[in-house]
């Protein structure tokens, strides 16, 4: 990863009832893309879905099966200003039902990332990548993925360590 080109973060991340770590009021993934914002100096854009998701976890993972299987793609919020100004991105989400969470899928519709350093990352609890890495190469096939991370949900809180590791090895 060069240290001149701009980077920039872009996540989903799911704060409330999460699975194994309970209720929480910073998503697993927002504390991992701060993370790369501090470690990088990248800039940061939160993907706000304008759907609700303030569910218990049971319900949350029904109603992600329910998108998936529909294909739905829900709206968000706001927009990344001047996006073309960026050489390399990080895609970060939790997986739900094997990928990212639809909305991400909203953002990839949106944007065309063709040309740029694409770095996906996720968090889960056992999922690992799943499939993200390919719907990242799918949605951007003239795009150039660079080696993804996944942590754990339950490590986040104490693993700036391995996501400073990930990133020393781009």
């Amino acid at each position: 990863m060069s240290e001149n080109s701009k980077k920039l973060v872009v996540f989903f991340s799911h704060a409330g009832e999460n699975y194994s770590v309970g209720n929480i009021e910073v998503g697993n993934t927002k504390i991992v893309a701060d993370y790369i914002t501090e470690l990088t100096g990248a800039d940061q854009f939160e993907i706000v879905c304008t759907k609700d998701y303030d569910m218990p976890y049971m319900q949350l993972i029904e109603v992600a099966k329910q998108e998936a299987n529909r294909g739905e793609l829900p709206g968000y919020v706001g927009d990344v200003a001047n996006l073309d100004q960026y050489d390399t991105i990080f895609i970060g989400g939790p997986v739900w039902w094997g990928t990212y969470p639809q909305v991400m899928f909203t953002f990839f519709r949106d944007h065309d990332l063709n040309g740029k350093t694409l770095i996906p990352f996720t968090t889960h609890e056992g999922s690992g990548l799943a499939s993200c890495v390919e719907d990242v190469k799918e949605a951007y096939p003239n795009a150039t993925v660079r080696a993804p991370f996944s942590i754990y949900g339950h490590e986040v809180r104490s693993g700036r360590a391995k996501v400073e590791k990930w990133l020393k090895s781009l």
